[in-house]
């Protein structure tokens, strides 16, 4: 398989760290974060995500694992709040799409991360699943007009087994899911020849 030149937005987390270190045995991985990697990038600014292509020319995927959102009671949510991952999560991702779709050599491929809340919420999530849920409609939307053989797919996991300790409250009876099968997800993603699919990787 010929060798591909990815960046790998949100490098340095739980799940980013594990899919930059398997890409790197089979790619070229540029690394990219806010504060780590080999490219300093905040996906809440458009020119920030502009400026990486710049320094990096004839790539051939993004993989983006990077973005927030609030967790809290819905009573407690103000408006600000649900703005948080909608400049984040959502609009971050969106913002990626648009400006690599531009730069990105014929054939690549981008990479959107999700998780099971976009289909399965738990308290606490009102935003976060709002967000999730219209990544995946943006995914399969898309699909349908990129050019020069791009491909845009969405991984979706469930609560990392690397996660659990952190997390377990917020998923009463989730089975976790481990890390090797959540990878394996952004591999499909990567290699594949999926366009417009959400890649669900539940427990």
């Amino acid at each position: 398989m010929k060798r591909k030149k990815l960046i790998v937005i949100g490098s340095g987390g739980t799940i980013g760290t594990e899919v930059a270190m398997y890409l790197s045995t089979r790619h070229d991985v540029v690394t990219a974060g806010r504060s780590s990697g080999n490219l300093t990038v905040d996906i809440e600014d458009a020119e920030s995500i502009e400026n990486i292509f710049e320094e990096e020319k004839e790539v051939d995927g993004v993989v983006c694992i990077a973005g927030e959102a609030k967790w809290a009671d819905f009573s407690e949510l103000t408006e600000e709040d649900y703005y948080i991952g909608f400049r984040s999560k959502l609009m971050g991702q969106v913002n990626l799409t648009r400006i690599a779709s531009k730069h990105m050599n014929e054939g690549g491929s981008i990479t959107l991360t999700t998780g099971i809340l976009a289909e399965d919420p738990v308290v606490k999530t009102a935003s976060a699943a709002m967000v999730n849920g219209a990544i995946h409609s943006f995914v399969k939307a898309v699909a349908l007009e990129l050019n020069k053989g791009m491909r845009i797919n969405a991984v979706a996991a469930g609560l990392v087994e690397k996660s659990e300790e952190k997390y377990r409250e917020y998923f009463p009876g989730h089975n976790p899911v481990p890390m090797k099968r959540v990878v394996k997800g952004y591999i499909r993603s990567v290699e594949g020849r999926g366009n417009g699919e959400i890649i669900r990787i539940y427990g």
